[in-house]
């Protein structure tokens, strides 16, 4: 039987009681830690990259773990942080050098394709 998306994205109450993030959710949070300062990963490129899952299935991940990471490198499709977190988002990509336009960082010149932990 399959999992429900939330079950998958480590939102599901494990054995015991216990609240804690699936290895899927593991594997979301540790590639956002890796984004390096001034680079962005879309929700679906988070999926893509891991080769499972989908933009929403990242998004509950990061809704519910994102603080343990810098969430705010992560971006809707658009370049558009999400809300409610929208101004403090930009501002920290402004600090990290990432390139705003408005209420979206420019795609063409932050996306990082997880490839290098460097700045490019």
């Amino acid at each position: 039987m399959a999992r429900s998306p939330s079950s998958s994205a480590g939102l599901s109450v494990r054995p015991g009681g216990e609240v804690g993030p699936t290895p899927y959710a593991v594997s979301v949070l540790e590639l956002v830690a890796r984004i390096p300062r001034g680079k962005v990963m879309t929700y679906g490129d988070v999926a893509e990259y891991l080769g499972s899952g989908s933009a929403r299935t990242v998004g509950m991940v990061m809704a519910k773990h994102g603080h343990e990471v810098p969430w705010q490198r992560v971006v809707q499709a658009s370049g558009r942080p999400a809300e409610p977190l929208l101004e403090k988002a930009l501002g920290m990509l402004r600090r990290e050098g990432c390139p705003v336009r408005g209420e979206r960082v420019v795609l063409a010149e932050c996306r990082w394709d997880g490839m290098s932990d460097q700045q490019g």
